[in-house]
């Protein structure tokens, strides 16, 4: 699979991490580094589109997020 993904990473409070992909709903994975949580969600989109295209199924385009913030 070539092409790129927005995923947000979240630090978890007992340590580790865990990462979701928002333009494909309930796509997301963890990882006890930022490194690994990284490579866990691009494995995780990668199965969740090849999944989808098995399926007839149509991908999702990305989606960005932008927030402007009032100082």
């Amino acid at each position: 699979m070539t092409g790129s993904r927005y995923v947000v990473l979240h630090q978890e409070e007992d340590g580790g991490y865990w990462v979701e992909c928002p333009s494909l709903p309930g796509c997301f994975s963890q990882g006890d580094t930022r490194e690994e949580a990284f490579e866990n969600i691009k494995e995780a989109i990668e199965a969740y589109i090849e999944s989808l295209q098995k399926h007839g199924e149509p991908v999702p385009e990305d989606i960005i997020f932008e927030v402007m913030l009032n100082s």
